[in-house]
């Protein structure tokens, strides 16, 4: 893949004296991991710009599994996220970089990825809806396919005031029994809206997606999880 293409660092980290290891998600490639060489060097002229939410043109190169970064330009600057924003968008780039498959090709992702970061540098106020919808993005293009809509006992159309307890991989059945796995008609709707117009939907959303994406994660917790523990300690994680 040698032309310009769209890209995104997710994670770099020293590979050498001067070389950089680096994880990006592309428009045409999907996640791919290079080598930046002599980006350390204190007259590269890529110092500051290969930084996360930065939007870059990159073209690159090699046969490997770790190709080689030939050129990078910053489209414009970085976009400011701090504090809360900051730690939501490490927590994006470490679910991209967890979950996808390397070098496949996920475009439409990459401007959900993109409303994402945009909407965390512009919010004023939770980035809760930005984080839901994204992470709900992420499964439908990973192939995860749920009926929000519907019973899956029965076909009906969910109802605002019923209950319907989740089962993996066949969707929402009817229950009386009211437990994590449980979610009302109305958070359904929001679910299937990506709209989440109070604080108990949003909650919904928040324990579906952690439901749904356990899999892909398997046992290991996510980094950027505890670092937002451990700096913002009076508020919810991602």
């Amino acid at each position: 893949m040698e032309g310009w293409q769209r890209a995104f660092v997710l994670h770099s980290r020293p590979w050498s004296e001067t070389s950089l290891m680096l994880d990006l998600f592309t428009e045409e490639s999907g996640r791919v991991r290079l080598i930046a060489k002599g980006a350390r060097a204190k007259r590269s002229s890529l110092k500051g710009t290969l930084q996360p939410f930065t939007p870059l043109l990159v073209r690159f190169g090699g046969r490997g599994e770790i190709k080689t970064l030939r050129s990078a330009e910053a489209v414009s600057l970085a976009l400011p996220l701090t504090g809360t924003a900051l730690y939501s968008g490490l927590y994006v780039n470490e679910l991209i970089a967890r979950v996808l498959e390397p070098e496949t090709r996920f475009s439409e992702l990459f401007f959900d990825y993109l409303h994402c970061i945009q909407a965390l540098a512009g919010a004023t106020g939770s980035p809760e809806p930005a984080l839901r919808r994204f992470e709900l993005a992420l499964l439908g293009h990973l192939g995860y396919g749920v009926d929000f809509l519907h019973c899956a006992g029965s076909g009906d159309e969910v109802a605002d005031d019923m209950t319907y307890r989740y089962r993996e991989e066949k969707g929402f059945i009817a229950s009386l029994v009211i437990d994590n796995a449980t979610f009302t008609g109305s958070q359904l709707r929001a679910l299937a809206s990506r709209e989440f117009p109070d604080a108990d939907r949003l909650r919904a959303a928040k324990r579906f997606t952690r439901i749904a994406l356990k899999p892909y994660l398997g046992g290991r917790p996510l980094k950027s999880r505890e670092l937002f523990r451990q700096f913002v300690p009076k508020k919810p994680s991602p």
